[in-house]
């Protein structure tokens, strides 16, 4: 073991002695110095200064350490895995795909439901939806669970003093007691009537402006409870020729670099969180970022059609378009019909808010860089659900299909092992929690949900977990049959299977099995047949049912020292 660690020393300094100083007490390393040849006096000689130290002050979780990385959490809003590292060449992320070639990118990355709210609660709480119960965008997880411990809580509580930037738990419920500093805005966007206002809701263009607050303050007026306070209105898309700081993602950028400056002052390591809102709609974005594409060239979904085999709850209604200006006739994707003209501007509009977003996370790296605390940083990056760019005839999340549920994510950390290398092996956001923790070398709650993927990073291609789980509530307002369903899926190497069951929404419980979709991942990536109804599958039907069953227990790899 000490001389498999001495291997690592030259690559992974600090994470040799904080290993070695929290694994042994005094004695043991005393007595270990002692009764080796095996360890470099250069190691000896700082490991009998750490012991002095041990032996002069014991530790304390609200000491400031340099073993103690800082983290930064980054999440971009509906972000799929579409960017340059993971083998798009037609889309502009080059701050990203540098990134990435300093960390790890995880390939096989899925979230546990394919909308906001109950996907960040489940991340940042490390419970899976049935425990969070949070299951549709309206849900407030804390006033389900008053007492929950959010992973920024559990930071604090091991010493770090921890801010909040943009949309990390779902938009207007940024949960102000799980930050010391909770919901910073810039001081533009601070005035009473937005305190519930999302931020990819603000235009820049002054006539727009005037006429979205019409539309918002007519929506008010007959619902004062309107969802998001009713400014989720206005055009899908927007092009100004401004300053990247005059759409609201600049603007906290700037005030993320302000925050990172005073930060890095502090004798506490820190954990900001940073939530981009863009790309979500609208794709309002500055418009040298438009100027990076020709529209004409931009491919189009290779996949338009409606699956074979699909289920009528299976398909999302697109209501969440149907929310911006032109589209409010939009119908349901067996209907739909959009001419080629509007699906180049939406998925132009998408790849410049992309784009947007990427600029802006290379000028925080770069602060880092600036402020000399990037090599003592935590760095991870992640979307919070995947966004059909006209897959399935349908545009946004809210689906079962591995489109909506597989998610980009990205980590750095000091003295990265296998800097710019990728890992196949199937990670879910709920292993974050678990993972941050073990990184910044904290313990973790016990009652989490997912696994620490710290070994993956250690290698790669090691055997790992067999599958993924997510699930869907599909609500009566919005299927077509006016059903209310829960659709489970599992997501494995090989195949996935999702079983829907009628939902009790007063009980919060599924009822009678309604039916299931399968496919398979190997021939069908793109998910355009369901080949559940085919007798020649029912064995692996029953196995997958079976997995399903069981859990995301029974899928947890076997970690061996």
């Amino acid at each position: 073991m000490i001389f498999y660690l001495c291997l690592l020393k030259t690559e992974r300094k600090n994470y040799f002695y904080e290993t070695l100083i929290r694994t042994f007490n005094t004695n043991q390393m005393r007595n270990l110095i002692k009764n080796t040849n095996l360890i470099p006096k250069a190691v000896i000689l700082d490991c009998c200064v750490a012991i002095g130290l041990l032996s002069c002050s014991g530790p304390s979780e609200n000491q400031k350490s340099t073993e103690r990385p800082n983290i930064l959490f980054v999440s971009i809003d509906d972000l799929r895995p579409d960017i340059g590292v993971y083998d798009n060449p037609n889309i502009q992320t080059p701050n990203l795909d540098a990134f990435a070639k300093t960390g790890m990118t995880f390939r096989n990355t899925y979230c546990q439901a394919a909308v906001s709210a109950p996907s960040r609660a489940s991340l940042m709480t490390g419970l899976r939806p049935d425990s969070t119960r949070v299951w549709h965008l309206g849900d407030k997880f804390r006033e389900i669970n008053p007492d929950i411990v959010t992973m920024p809580q559990h930071f604090h509580k091991k010493g770090y003093h921890t801010v909040n930037i943009g949309k990390i738990f779902h938009n207007y419920m940024p949960d102000s007691i799980s930050w010391d500093e909770p919901d910073l805005r810039p001081s533009q966007f601070v005035r009473a009537d937005w305190l519930k206002r999302d931020g990819e809701t603000f235009y820049v263009n002054e006539e727009t402006q005037r006429k979205q607050k019409i539309a918002r303050d007519l929506k008010v007026a007959t619902n004062p409870n309107y969802y998001a306070d009713g400014w989720n209105t206005g055009p899908a898309w927007e092009m100004e020729d401004v300053h990247d700081s005059l759409y609201y993602d600049g603007a906290q950028t700037e005030l993320a670099l302000r925050t990172l400056l005073r930060l890095a002052k502090k004798d506490q390591p820190f954990y900001m969180a940073l939530g981009f809102f863009r790309p979500h709609l609208p794709f309002a974005a500055p418009k040298k970022y438009w100027d990076l594409y020709n529209r004409d060239s931009i491919a189009l979904a290779k996949s338009p059609q409606i699956p074979e085999g699909s289920h009528i709850m299976s398909l999302n209604s697109m209501y969440e378009l149907r929310g911006y200006d032109g589209f409010i006739n939009l119908k349901h994707p067996t209907e739909n019909i959009m001419s080629e003209d509007t699906a180049r501007i939406l998925k132009h509009g998408y790849y410049a808010s992309v784009s947007y977003v990427d600029a802006l996370f290379g000028r925080l790296v770069q602060q880092l860089k600036d402020l000399d605390i990037y090599d003592n940083t935590i760095i991870v990056v992640w979307g919070d659900h995947g966004w059909k760019l006209g897959e399935h005839n349908s545009w946004g999340k809210m689906t079962n299909y591995n489109i909506d549920i597989h998610v980009p994510m990205i980590i750095y950390s000091p003295n990265q092992l296998n800097q710019g290398q990728q890992t196949f092996g199937i990670t879910e956001l709920i292993d974050m929690f678990p993972s941050l923790c073990e990184l910044a070398g904290i313990e973790a709650p016990e009652y989490l949900q997912g696994t620490s993927f710290v070994p993956l990073i250690e290698n790669p291609d090691r055997e790992w977990k067999t599958a993924a789980f997510s699930q869907f509530h599909r609500r009566p307002k919005v299927t077509p049959d006016g059903g209310r369903y829960m659709g489970y899926s599992i997501k494995s190497k090989d195949f996935h299977y999702v079983e829907w069951y009628n939902w009790d929404n007063v009980k919060g419980e599924r009822g009678d099995y309604v039916t299931s979709e399968l496919f398979n991942s190997k021939t069908d990536p793109d998910e355009n047949t369901n080949i559940a109804e085919r007798e020649e599958n029912k064995e692996i039907i029953e196995k997958l049912s079976k997995r399903l069953s069981e859990g995301w227990k029974a899928a947890i790899p076997v970690i061996s020292n």
